[in-house]
């Protein structure tokens, strides 16, 4: 959710083309056993469920707090053959376990729902890539930055997160149109931050 810009009569496309810092709320409902609102509106992150016999949401949970070391990955491992290379290094070194240079064994996960994927990570943590990929080099990513990335990139910072791009912070980025598309690297900080590194590091070449 975006704030409108102040001095315009009506609304036009051009004042939902903001940065994901500008947002004002945020946050998704999950449907299964319960039903779960997860919201940010800049103070942390709030959950609550849905009481069916009230008709009300109830909080069950606040300052939800991401852990910032995981040992859960999530991405979709049939792109492999197509991924750049500092992911493919990434997942590589989190498929060697305790044998490679991340020095734990990690589990994969992977639900093809990127709701379903955060709501994992805000619960217990891991990281979830959709990367750029070599299919269709002219597009920056899958997922669209104004309305997927930015506002799961908010909720994943307010719970004590990082979301990137690969290289930049997603919620700094200038959307130019309504359906832009991102890479995205989310979750437990210190993941997304090695992730982040070894983009900066094929970037300049070391």
């Amino acid at each position: 959710m975006l704030k409108k810009p102040e001095g315009h009569a009506g609304v036009e496309e051009k004042d939902f083309l903001q940065a994901g810092n500008r947002q004002v709320a945020a946050g998704y409902c999950i449907y299964g056993s319960q039903t779960t609102l997860v919201l940010t509106v800049g103070d942390g992150v709030a959950m609550f469920t849905l009481d069916r016999e009230q008709g009300s949401f109830f909080l069950i949970e606040e300052n939800v707090q991401i852990p910032a070391d995981t040992k859960e990955f999530a991405i979709n491992m049939s792109n492999m053959r197509h991924w750049d290379e500092p992911i493919e290094r990434y997942v590589n070194e989190c498929l060697r376990g305790k044998e490679g240079p991340l020095a734990k064994d990690f589990n994969m996960r992977w639900v093809a729902s990127m709701v379903g994927d955060v709501h994992r990570i805000l619960c217990r943590g891991g990281i979830f890539m959709y990367p750029w990929d070599k299919r269709e080099p002219e597009k920056a990513g899958k997922l669209r930055l104004m309305y997927e990335a930015n506002p799961m990139s908010w909720l994943v910072e307010q719970a004590g997160g990082a979301s990137t791009n690969g290289r930049e912070r997603i919620m700094d980025l200038q959307p130019g149109k309504l359906h832009e598309r991102v890479s995205v690297v989310l979750g437990s900080r210190n993941e997304v931050e090695r992730v982040t590194s070894y983009h900066l590091q094929s970037k300049s070449g070391l």
